[in-house]
């Protein structure tokens, strides 16, 4: 019940519990996962529309269809996204390859693995999506030390300090 002479502004004061939750389709702080997403933590993650390949050492003169036929042996291609360069109209070397079922996108993965020759260059698949540590990831920006100066710049820049600062001298 309201204080009478207080003044609240702003939404929110009046609103009882079924009126918060009809606003929200969910409940609060509750949302919906991916179907397919098992919340353990690690692991090939789905994307909305489906499980998506990450492929790289695509040739440059390689098409849509190239890539296409290549793997569609593994199961039913939903989409194929080859991005080319503007300025000179060739791949830039990456596909995403988007499959319905993880079965079919880990078996295009499976049959890639070491590196597999497709139009004279080898290619390599992976998750596109993956929760957790990947096994060959850089490390963050911040995780990577900066550059320790040398003895050299020690002495230097202990020389720098000692020295007082000239003074101008008026004539």
């Amino acid at each position: 019940m309201a204080e009478e002479g207080v003044v609240r502004k702003g939404r929110g004061h009046a609103e009882d519990q079924s009126a918060r939750e009809s606003r929200y389709s969910g409940k609060d702080g509750f949302f919906s996962r991916v179907p397919g997403d098992t919340g353990r933590g690690e692991g090939p993650q789905q994307s909305i529309e489906g499980w998506i390949v990450f492929v790289r050492g695509i040739h440059e003169e390689a098409a849509e269809e190239d890539v296409r036929d290549k793997f569609a042996d593994y199961g039913q291609i939903k989409q194929i996204h080859l991005n080319i360069d503007r300025r000179t109209g060739f791949a830039k070397g990456y596909a995403l390859i988007e499959y319905e079922k993880f079965e079919e996108a880990q078996a295009a993965i499976n049959a890639c693995a070491g590196g597999v020759p497709f139009m004279d260059q080898i290619i390599t698949a992976e998750w596109a999506f993956q929760k957790g540590p990947r096994p060959n990831a850089r490390p963050p920006p911040s995780a990577v030390q900066k550059r320790s100066s040398s003895p050299a710049d020690e002495g230097s820049k202990r020389i720098r300090e000692e020295q007082p600062e000239a003074t101008a001298t008026s004539s």
